[in-house]
């Protein structure tokens, strides 16, 4: 990983808040654009239906479509930032099915189709903040995990929920090389997975999830570092122990398992106290990073008397 090192984006590349807002718009604007035919990755799928949940939005402006889906961390495709956008159009995320198992009383491989089918979608607009002292604002559309997880009936034995991404080397190209161990897992404790802001996200900008930010099924932990938003999930596993997570493994003395954003707390190579937007340009000042990345008034309570410090 490096520091943030990207040029700002053409006044042509943002996409102004009200355009967004009127999605047939944002979609004939896509396709003039030429990021909805032919580019890699692209999505072609019809529009998602959802509502607006303005309780769980922030007032900022989002990114622009092509900030968010150009300027990736998904090391499935490789590891430069575009090599998502550029590589992903190999990928196949239909037909899709998550094997659930573990500490309950439902388990077995669904269909995507199984797995959205009683939930209504909705569009939450999240920060996300990477470890690397960048950040994106970012209109998702998807569902409250914990609904979902509610459904397989977790026992009490069930203290935290484990999350497998798909392994496919031939279609991932960065799986080909041993930068982390292969497939990428991650997890959360069953509080923090049931909190209400996190949701398994289908789509962004009313439009299905792009191959390079996770189709067809993401998790989005917005007080979180992004690493622990994994993508492209394929099993969803309740556990009594905590379980592995691929940099922790990779790098145990800079990435915790909980992850949580917090500016006291310096990763060894660089500074979290402060963070840029993406395409803010790269001459913008830094701004202060928020604790929880903003959202401190809905989780901090999840750990109190916890020393954030050590549980890192």
């Amino acid at each position: 990983m490096k520091p943030l090192d990207c040029p700002p984006p053409l006044p042509s590349e943002i996409t102004p808040r009200e355009t967004y807002l009127r999605r047939r718009e944002v979609v004939a604007g896509l396709f003039a654009a030429g990021l909805l035919a032919g580019a890699p990755g692209a999505v072609r799928a019809a529009p998602l239906k959802y509502t607006r949940n303005a309780r769980y939005s922030v007032a900022e402006t989002p990114n622009s479509y092509q900030d968010i889906t150009t300027y990736n961390n998904f090391y499935e495709f490789g590891t430069g930032k575009d090599d998502p956008s550029r590589l992903a159009s190999g990928f196949k995320p239909r037909p899709w099915s998550v094997k659930v198992s573990g500490e309950a009383e439902v388990t077995g491989t669904f269909t995507l189709e199984d797995i959205l089918k009683p939930h209504a979608l909705e569009e939450r607009i999240y920060r996300l903040r990477c470890v690397e002292a960048w950040s994106m604002v970012i209109p998702w559309v998807g569902f409250p995990l914990g609904d979902l997880l509610k459904r397989f009936r977790p026992t009490s034995r069930a203290r935290y929920v484990a999350f497998t991404t798909v392994l496919r080397p031939a279609e991932l190209p960065g799986q080909r090389f041993p930068v982390l161990d292969w497939p990428y897992v991650e997890g959360l404790r069953i509080d923090e997975a049931m909190h209400p802001l996190t949701i398994l996200a289908v789509g962004l900008y009313g439009e299905p999830l792009p191959n390079q930010n996770g189709a067809p099924l993401r998790l989005v932990v917005p007080w979180k570092y992004g690493f622990k938003s994994i993508k492209s999930i394929v099993e969803i596993r309740f556990s009594e122990r905590q379980p592995p997570t691929s940099w922790n493994l990779s790098a145990p003395h800079e990435y915790g398992f909980y992850a949580n954003v917090n500016p006291d707390v310096d990763h060894p190579r660089w500074s979290q106290a402060r963070e840029r937007r993406i395409g803010s340009g790269v001459f913008s000042p830094r701004v202060p990073t928020l604790p929880f990345n903003g959202y401190a008034e809905q989780v901090a309570g999840l750990y109190r008397g916890m020393d954030l410090a050590r549980n890192f």
